[in-house]
This record gives C-alpha cells, structure tokens and sequence, in this order.
C-alpha cells in the first residue's frame, strides 16, 4: 500500500479548505497514492464556536465531505477524511466525525469520536470538548484493499483499550488524525503513537494539522508514519505539505510473529484489591 499524508493548517473558510482537500486528493493519486490520509477537522478549525455554528452543517449537505468525494471518484483513490464538525443531533450539539471514502466515491465507513477532552486547570484555563460535541458510542473499522482499517481521533490516543479492541478485530493499520496542541504534543505525540503500533502489532498512520491557525490556535504537526516494531517511518515536521510511504505487509507478518503478544492477550477479570 502506498499511502499519502496531508498535513495540513486548516482555516476558517470551509469553502476554501474543500478546495484544498480536493487538490490533495488529486496530488495524492498523481503521486500514486493508494489511498490519503487527512487530519482531524479537515474542513474547519474555528474556535470562535458562534461563528463555527454558523458552517456546520449536517452529512447530507456538507461540500466539504461532498468535495472529497468527488475528487476521490475522478482519480480513483481511497481518502480517510481524517474528521469533519456535522451537526444533527436533536440536542443540538455536533460531532467529530471521520471517514473512509472508497476510490469510486463512496462511503464505506462513519467513526464519531469517543474521548472528548474537558478539564479546567489551575492556571485558570477550561476546554469543555464536550459542551459542543457529542461523543461516539463505538469503535469502527473497515476492510481496504490493503488490510482491516481502525479508526481513532486525537483525544482517543490515550486510551489504549481501543486500539486493544480494534486490534481485537483485526485491525492492522490503525488511523489516529489529530489537531495536538504544542505543548502536548511536543511531551506525548510520538511516544503515545509508537506505544500504539507496539501493543497493537499495527502500522499507524496520524495525520496531523501544524502551524498557527486563522483562529489563533497552534498545533503541533509531525504527521507520522510507524510501523508494528515501533519504528518512525515518516515524520513530516511542521510544514504543511504532503507526504508519502510504502506499508510492507510482510513487515508486519514478521513482527506478529517475532512478538507475537495479540494471540497471547487473554481477557481481564475485576481486579483484586489486597488489604
């Protein structure tokens, strides 16, 4: 499988970042790409949410999501839409959903993210993820060409027992898109993603958004690559730009079996507490 990254610095247009999705997409088959790889909110970062409201739309209508599709379709490639804000929800708040598109335009999967971050810190700053979005409910992955596809966003790199579960069903390239900030992400980025690829004897593909933000907001980029061993086979830095790789199937036969800690995974009861 040759897969294409987009790292990208998203903006406050949506019309404008369609237009920039869909030229990756075409860049990416000129490149021959089997499928691309986009980072979390590809259509939209905004962080004034009253103007955000006002872009965000349900699935059916987005021309973002219908731009990629379309690209997708005149070149013939796969595209996981890293994530898009949609609205819907009878409570009125939105989702972060990601997707994978298949080379004639289709939709094959839907994954709305499950971890939401909120906290308030001493410092006196609050992110309440959670007050605009609605979490998933379950886990997704997807059959491609080129193996079983686990769907993750951002936040959810923390939390291990998914990527147990997607490994579970087995998944065998895993996609983590991402919009980190800096400072998390220069202290968790790569360690978090190699941790994730180890344990789930999986390839990792994060694309990730980089640079300052029309919003003013900074992410922290190095979209990567990892294969099942743990090793960085594409760091992308902080330009934004697209990159390119090749996933060796056999390097993944050869780490399950030099490790071979899936088929050792045996279920967890609760846990005894000794006094």
């Amino acid at each position: 499988m040759r897969a294409a990254i987009l790292q990208a610095t998203t903006g406050i247009d949506p019309e404008a970042n369609a237009a920039a999705l869909a030229a990756a997409v075409v860049d990416a088959a000129a490149g021959g790409a089997d499928m691309l790889f986009t980072p979390e909110m590809s259509g939209l970062i905004d962080r004034d949410r009253k103007r955000a409201s006002a872009s965000i739309t349900v699935e059916a209508e987005d021309a973002t999501l219908a731009a990629v599709r379309n690209a997708a379709a005149k070149v013939g490639i796969w595209v996981q839409l890293g994530s898009l804000a949609l609205a819907g929800r009878a409570d009125g708040r939105f989702v972060n959903r990601g997707f994978v598109i298949d080379g004639s335009g289709e939709i094959r999967a839907r994954y709305d993210k499950i971890h939401l971050f909120d906290v308030d810190l001493s410092s006196g700053e609050r992110w309440r993820e959670s007050d605009a979005y609605a979490p998933g409910d379950r886990a997704v992955a997807v059959e491609t060409p080129w193996g079983r596809l686990g769907l993750s966003i951002c936040y959810d790199l923390r939390f291990p027992d998914l990527y147990r579960a997607l490994s579970d069903a087995g998944a065998t390239i895993l996609s983590v898109p991402a919009a980190f900030t800096v400072p998390t992400g220069a202290a968790h980025w790569h360690v978090l993603l190699r941790a994730r690829a180890i344990e789930a004897g999986a390839f990792v593909i994060a694309a990730a958004q980089s640079g300052r933000h029309e919003d003013g907001r900074e992410t922290f980029g190095h979209s990567l690559a990892i294969d099942p061993w743990g090793d960085v086979l594409l760091d992308m830095g902080t330009s934004a730009s697209l990159g390119f790789l090749d996933l060796d199937s056999a390097r993944l036969t050869e780490v399950r079996e030099r490790v071979p800690a899936i088929a050792h995974r045996r279920p967890i009861g609760p846990v005894e507490v000794a006094a």
